[in-house]
């Protein structure tokens, strides 16, 4: 991850990733509930409980530029599954576009588990 990334954004850009995460991670889940309260076949219930998945993980900031690929990947396939849903699917691949090339900010797990860690190496002599 650290390679991907020189820097988690902090302070308002930090904010700004967050809030592109929460927006997408929301919209993915709601989606995928209210396809699911249809009573859908085997199939799109597996996409259905996938894009829940992927919309859990942006949410915390888990694995976040392959789940925004992903969720860019997806977004257009379920555009042509439902086309009264188009603008929705361009705003969803978007987003998803937008968070892989950007990072999941500071405030993520990614930051967490993969981010600069700080090490402080004390000199021997001095004890």
């Amino acid at each position: 991850m650290r390679r991907l990334y020189s820097t988690f954004a902090q302070g308002l850009p930090g904010i700004g990733l967050v809030l592109i995460r929460l927006v997408a991670g929301i919209t993915a889940i709601v989606h995928g509930l209210s396809g699911l309260r249809s009573g859908p076949q085997l199939a799109s219930a597996l996409f259905l409980v996938f894009c829940i998945g992927l919309g859990s993980l942006l949410i915390v900031g888990l694995w976040t530029p392959i789940v925004g690929a992903l969720l860019a990947l997806t977004a257009p396939w379920d555009a042509f599954g439902h086309p009264q849903d188009r603008w929705y699917c361009l705003l969803v691949a978007t987003l998803g576009i937008a968070l892989t090339l950007l990072g999941p900010g500071m405030w993520s797990l990614d930051a967490y588990f993969f981010g600069w860690k700080r090490l402080e190496i004390r000199d021997r002599k001095q004890r």
